[in-house]
């Protein structure tokens, strides 16, 4: 060894050379954590489709016929599409009722009551549920809840033919591929009520296409033989209720007025079925498939949507009966809208006197099929209500029986497939001896017990319905648990990657371990890993099992065998925590604890977008409070948090959707230049205060630009010019000129090109960033939210300064023996020092401004609904993917602005920023498994559909982070700063 000092010139060379490859080595490595994360993450977000979505419709059974005479030759079903249960029932203002037809049905000749639907609170759903006698089909969702992916039965395809008339989007479901069926619908140009026209004459078309086919008969033998004929299915699809209600609101008098005509035309179709047969053998059905808010709007299950009123009479159907103190008790059943049975009857209703029936909407299919003495469909769940029908007893169990045996029917042809496909198969074992409870209930029906019968038949009813649950959700605990082992596992590896690759113990702790690690065993390992992936996946091939469950179990053995391939470094971390100070432990629980605390926030504010506000109170408080201790006061920054934070909480208060206001955007523009302004002395005046050293200005050459301050706020100015502007045309209803969109473009491309020419230092870059996305927000803004995006900015100021005050106090702390004693373990390549406990902080804080930056002005959901201005200042022409690009870049500029300050912070504090993307993506995954429990299948269609975009959006941060970071990369890889620890000091 030779050459001057201690290590002699080679020995340099080879320490430079490995440092060289172990910084190409963690770039490969960092790479290959990027692809699996991506590749996890969109294997992962699959699962939720075969846990929750799976379709519970199985073919393949018999239909059960039954064993009693048909109560009714015919059945007349007319579903009121919209119509709520209380604006039926209830007086109008003049103490009248709106239906007086059907209500003296109600008192004389038939039964009413309540028919609790299902959310999701829909057309189809429910005219689903009412004929075929299912609730959704959860698998609908890929096909965007337009239409059942699954073909099913009904009570139409077990008619001898059916009639319909009604809407485009209800009829052809259930009739288009039905030969034995007699339909017609009007054209979809009909449903178009933006004129406010009433709608109620739609009902009328669907009544006139019925009394026109029964005048026809009367010229055509064939069709009056066909109309003679049996087991006949009669449907009127009336919608005008549906469309007053979202045009006019169910208070409005036109929707009132709805409910008027369709009781007119259940009182015509009466007359004329009773005209023209003259046979008393037509069972008449009245209903709705939903109801309607109080804004107009249906879907959920609030009880104006899920209450439908019911009307039954005819042949086969019981007469009213006056209620008893014995006709109601509280039995705790509850309906699928979670109302109770036996809700008592409002007052104004005037049925108090009537025993009023309940049944849930699916119930209504093996009525119809009872009535007509038809076999169930063979996919209903529904339950037959007996207090409609008016049968002999014997006939009363067989109809039950019938409908028990089609419920059970379904359940054995669900456990025979998955017991065809299970290697280690667990029935339903309370129904392991249901032959012989059909045994026992055929013997007490020819002893004619037919309580007992009746009691045995509805209880192993209810015992196939919940085994139907049961095989249903048979594969949710094994996928649940191979995908949340997958998360622990992923997690757990990317902790292991930034504990070995971003902090001081390797270098302090495992070398020898390593070296160890690195020689022995690994191999084993990795073997065992492999076997145990082609066992399982054998297993699963074995089972028939999807291709995606193969994947879902590759993937998470693949992860455990990458983290027990590192068992050297996970003794010696346990270890090391063994052998750690007591205060040490208590500090690691508490970030734990405090972590998972603000995550948990973050998953509830999905839901409620008004914690932010609480957040921001409390946090600049607590900021302020703790730079007040630490610094003077008159440096002003404890005051700046202060007022910042409490500014931005402000916004998470206001509506979601924003109404117009461009004057508040005309003066955001000048909020926009005075914070620049303020900016740019600060970084001019203020070189000498030590609170803001390491911020300013790194280079104070002359700038080759330095009139480019200058013109970033002039096309601020411009742009809030435009704002006016284009706000002044289209007030006076003048059309925007396309030299005034040319410049409108021509001002945000152009802007968003200068910060690249900007001055270097960290304030000045990054005021510049916020200067050049300006006017193009400003451009895309109506009302509140450009007042947000200033807001934003003076918060992300204030993390700086709070991040600038932090790494002041960790200077003067530090002194120059401590600075010896870190040699060797605390700085990394690139002179980036190591991760400390305290450093998960910079993850969290940008956690939540992310969020804030989503959630503050709205969310993704006002792009569906968004007000024609926000790009009316670059396109007029309406181009919908074009105007969509618009609104995701409006909302991605907050995004932008956050992530540049998070790079920049770290460039600041010198710590690796791969580092911290890794811990964001740890954190966003804590978010991601509870957001996997919560996705539903069950409720309105925008909170099924919330539940899986709350899951994929957080889900998609590994790549949607990383992708932001690539574009702000150009942004913000050439700010300097002012470097605590000096290049000389960098550990070799």
């Amino acid at each position: 060894m030779g050459g001057d000092g201690i290590l002699g010139v080679g020995d340099i060379e080879r320490i430079k050379e490995a440092a060289s490859g172990r910084r190409r080595w963690l770039k490969r490595r960092e790479r290959w954590l990027v692809v699996l994360g991506v590749v996890l993450h969109a294997i992962y977000m699959l699962s939720i489709f075969d846990i929750y979505f799976k379709t519970p419709i199985v073919h393949g059974m018999d239909p059960v016929t039954p064993r009693f005479k048909a109560p009714a030759k015919r059945l007349v079903l007319m579903v009121a599409d919209g119509l709520r249960a209380d604006k039926f029932f209830e007086p109008d203002s003049d103490g009248n009722y709106r239906a007086p037809f059907l209500r003296s049905i109600m008192k004389k000749q038939g039964r009413w009551g309540v028919s609790h639907a299902r959310p999701p609170t829909e057309s189809r759903p429910g005219h689903v549920a009412i004929i075929a006698g299912f609730y959704e089909d959860p698998s609908a969702v890929t096909k965007g809840w337009k239409a059942n992916p699954v073909e099913f039965d009904s009570v139409f395809n077990r008619s001898r033919h059916t009639f319909a008339f009604g809407s485009p989007d209800i009829v052809p479901i259930f009739c288009s591929a039905l030969p034995h069926s007699t339909w017609n619908s009007y054209p979809h140009e009909f449903e178009d009520f933006a004129t406010g026209l009433d709608a109620s004459f739609l009902d009328e078309w669907s009544f006139d296409q019925f009394q026109s086919l029964l005048n026809s008969s009367n010229k055509d033998p064939e069709l009056k033989q066909l109309l003679l004929q049996d087991n006949l299915v009669i449907f009127l699809h009336l919608l005008g209720c549906d469309s007053n209600g979202h045009a006019h609101r169910p208070y409005s008098s036109i929707y009132l007025n709805n409910v008027k005509v369709v009781d007119r035309i259940a009182e015509n179709v009466y007359n004329l079925i009773e005209d023209f047969f003259k046979d008393n053998q037509t069972a008449f059905i009245f209903t709705a498939d939903h109801g309607m808010s109080d804004k107009g709007s249906h879907g959920d299950g609030h009880p104006s949507n899920t209450d439908t009123p019911l009307v039954v009479w005819g042949a086969g159907i019981k007469h009213p009966k006056p209620i008893s103190g014995s006709n109601h008790s509280d039995c705790g059943f509850r309906f699928v809208d979670e109302h109770m049975h036996d809700a008592p009857t409002p007052i104004e209703w005037g049925l108090n006197d009537l025993e009023r029936v309940d049944v849930n909407q699916a119930d209504i299919a093996p009525l119809m099929s009872t009535l007509l003495g038809s076999p169930c469909p063979v996919n209903s769940v529904g339950n037959l209500p007996l207090d409609y029908i008016n049968m002999t007893e014997a006939d009363e169990v067989e109809a039950v029986l019938a409908n028990t045996k089609q419920v059970l029917n379904q359940f054995l042809r669900k456990s025979k497939i998955k017991q065809s496909n299970s290697l280690n198969f667990k029935p339903f074992k309370p129904l392991a001896h249901f032959s012989s409870i059909l045994d026992q209930i055929e013997d007490l029906i020819t002893v004619k017990d037919y309580d007992t019968a009746m009691k045995l038949s509805q209880n192993l009813r209810g015992l196939a319905l919940e085994g139907l649950h049961y095989f249903q959700t048979y594969d949710w605990l094994m996928l649940m648990t191979v995908v949340t082992l997958g998360y622990i596992g992923w997690m757990v590896y990317l902790v292991l990657h930034v504990l070995q690759n971003y902090t001081s113990l390797p270098e302090t702790m495992f070398r020898k371990e390593r070296a160890v690690h690195l020689r022995n065993n690994t191999g084993k390992v990795y073997l065992c890993g492999c076997l145990l992936i082609g066992v399982l996946c054998f297993l699963l091939f074995l089972e028939h099992s999807p291709p995606l469950y193969h994947a879902y179990t590759a993937m998470t053995i693949f992860l455990w065998t990458q983290i027990f391939s590192q068992y050297q470094f996970l003794k010696g971390l346990w270890r090391h925590l063994c052998q750690s100070r007591y205060d040490y432990i208590i500090k690691l629980l508490a970030t734990c604890a405090v972590s998972v605390f603000i995550l948990e926030f973050l998953v509830n504010s999905f839901t409620e977008r008004k914690l932010y506000t609480w957040y921001f109170l409390v946090v600049g408080v607590v900021a302020s409070v703790f730079l007040f201790k630490s610094i003077p006061w008159r440096s002003g920054i404890p005051i700046f948090v202060w007022v910042t934070c409490w500014f931005l909480s402000v916004f998470t208060l206001m509506p979601a959707e924003i109404p117009d206001n461009n004057q508040l955007v005309i003066a955001s523009g000048v909020m926009v230049v005075m914070i620049g302004i303020a900016a740019k002395m600060l970084d001019m005046h203020t070189e000498r205060n030590k609170y803001w050293l390491y911020i300013l200005n790194h280079d104070r050459q002359k700038h080759r630009f330095p009139m480019l301050f200058y013109i970033q706020e002039l096309l601020v100015g411009l742009a809030s010019l435009m704002v006016l502007l284009s706000t002044s045309h289209r007030t006076q209803k003048q059309e925007l000129l396309p030299v005034h969109q040319l410049i409108n473009w021509s001002i945000a491309g152009i802007s968003m090109v200068l910060p690249l020419f900007s001055e270097s230092g960290l304030l000045s870059r990054l005021t510049s960033i916020f200067l050049g996305f300006a006017p193009a927000f400003l451009l895309l803004s109506i009302g509140y939210e450009a007042v947000f995006y200033g807001a934003l900015a003076l918060v992300l100021i204030a993390w700086i300064l709070f991040e600038n005050t932090l790494l002041y106090l960790s200077k003067v702390k530090m002194s120059s023996a401590s600075m010896r004693s870190m040699e060797g373990k605390v700085i990394l390549d690139n002179d980036d020092r190591c991760l400390q406990l305290f450093d998960v902080r910079i993850p969290l804080i940008f956690l939540v401004l992310f969020n804030v930056a989503f959630f503050g002005t709205g969310n993704f959901a006002s792009i569906a609904s968004f007000e024609i201005s926000s790009v009316y200042r670059f396109i007029t022409i309406f181009s919908p993917f074009l105007m969509a690009a618009l609104l995701i870049f409006k909302l991605f500029i907050p995004f932008l602005l956050v992530i540049c300050v998070f790079s920049a912070i770290t460039k600041l504090i010198q710590i690796p920023r791969f580092g911290c993307y890794f811990l964001v993506i740890l954190f966003s995954d804590v978010m991601t498994i509870h957001f996997f429990f919560l996705v539903r299948n069950t409720g309105s269609w925008m909170e099924i559909g919330n539940s899986i975009s709350h899951f994929g959006i957080v889900s998609a941060q590994v790549v949607f982070v990383l992708l932001l970071f690539a574009i702000t990369n150009i942004y913000t890889r050439d700010i300097q700063t002012r470097s605590v620890l000096p290049s000389s000091r960098k550990a070799l």
